[in-house]
């Protein structure tokens, strides 16, 4: 993984996200951007792969992702190989055998994309092969447990039913479990400080397959968007009033961002889910930063007992910052993001007041309540 500029000069200010036009009609021809610093020249991995059902957007998806790549410097691999008479794959474009090898191969990306990688497992049927076989699978974990990037699309929850590690990197759990058909839905946007969600107002209505999943991931992610259901026809296995369909969070070193959209081929000439497809690629590749990166009251609340069992915080000083998070968490959930920005700030007080400021568990724990702090008060 080249990440060859400092997070330091990362943030919402400097060179521009740009979404070419891509196949697009006339009254969508022109260029769109968002301002954003970018780490130039890294690498991207996008997986097509499929042995169960296919979907026939994985070659828009990947064509557009290359033309996001040329115009927001990112080079870009597929894998994406044929696997039986019904699934070509995209022989023309493949790498010529698995990237999936070794941990230390695979650290040349920054990110990985799965788009609509389905395999067939939804039966729970443990003789059933999965996408990656055991090697690659090792290899993959290895990566993501380095720090390396992940991307899904779509039907991304819809593959390695039988490897609850995978389910946990997609999100907190959550799979595809069944859709309606396709039409019109309102999405509303949860939260608009992301960079895959930046440029879209309080609500984004669009055309798509819209997913249910078998649970809400919402206690372990960061949730970016969630389907209103009473704007469309959501008829069996629907969720209810918590539907969450793209979200982001940190999961074991790694930056893992979701989306359920992206099912029609329309979707990757669209400038807005262009948008967030652009958003959640350079956010999971560490190229982009924003909207407190995804840091979650869950990830925070999980550092703090770790490092009480390890004795880097006092019992004291660690239940008076949980109180501090709890509160900051309850104003949150009221929509006082000023007043929950507040107390994080006085959370911040305590990790300075009694951790060592030079030990590792103090610049950890600091960066990751600050990182809730951003995001509060983004949302005010």
């Amino acid at each position: 993984m080249k990440r060859n500029i400092s997070k330091a000069t990362l943030g919402l200010i400097g060179t521009a996200l740009v979404v070419p036009a891509l196949a697009i009609t006339p009254a969508q021809a022109n260029p769109v951007s968002e301002r954003a610093e970018v780490a130039q020249d890294y690498d991207v991995l996008v997986v097509g792969k499929t042995t169960g059902f296919r979907h026939s957007s994985i070659d828009e998806a990947t064509t557009a992702i290359i033309a996001l790549g040329e115009a927001n410097g990112f080079d870009v691999d597929v894998w994406d190989p044929p696997t039986s008479a019904r699934n070509q794959g995209q022989p023309e474009r493949t790498l010529p055998t698995t990237p999936f090898t070794t941990a230390s191969d695979l650290a040349k990306y920054e990110t990985i994309v799965f788009v609509s990688t389905v395999d067939g497992t939804n039966n729970l049927d443990p003789a059933k092969p999965t996408l990656l076989n055991q090697g690659e699978l090792a290899a993959f974990q290895g990566y993501i447990r380095a720090g390396g990037g992940f991307a899904g699309v779509h039907a991304a929850t819809d593959s390695m039913h039988t490897i609850p590690w995978y389910s946990e990197l997609t999100g907190g759990g959550a799979r595809f479990v069944s859709h309606p058909e396709q039409q019109l839905a309102v999405q509303v946007v949860e939260d608009g400080t992301h960079p895959s969600t930046g440029h879209l107002g309080e609500t984004w209505t669009r055309f798509d397959e819209w997913y249910n999943f078998t649970q809400s991931p919402r206690d372990s992610v960061r949730v970016l968007t969630s389907l209103d259901e009473t704007t469309y026809k959501a008829r069996g296995g629907a969720m209810g009033a918590d539907h969450p369909l793209s979200w982001c969070h940190n999961f074991e070193g790694a930056r893992s961002w979701y989306t359920g959209g992206g099912h029609t081929e329309a979707s990757y000439a669209d400038p807005d889910f262009l948008k967030h497809l652009l958003g959640g690629i350079a956010w999971s590749a560490g190229a982009v930063s924003g909207g407190g990166n995804c840091v979650t009251w869950a990830e925070v609340d999980a550092l703090t007992s770790e490092l009480l069992a390890e004795n880097g915080i006092s019992m004291k000083a660690a239940d008076q910052l949980t109180k501090q998070l709890d509160k900051a968490q309850e104003l949150a959930d009221a929509g006082l993001h000023a007043d929950s920005a507040d107390k994080l700030n006085a959370a911040v007080a305590q990790v300075r007041a009694h951790i060592d400021n030079n030990s590792k568990a103090y610049e950890l724990l600091l960066g990751k309540v600050r990182d809730l702090q951003t995001w509060q008060s983004e949302l005010q």
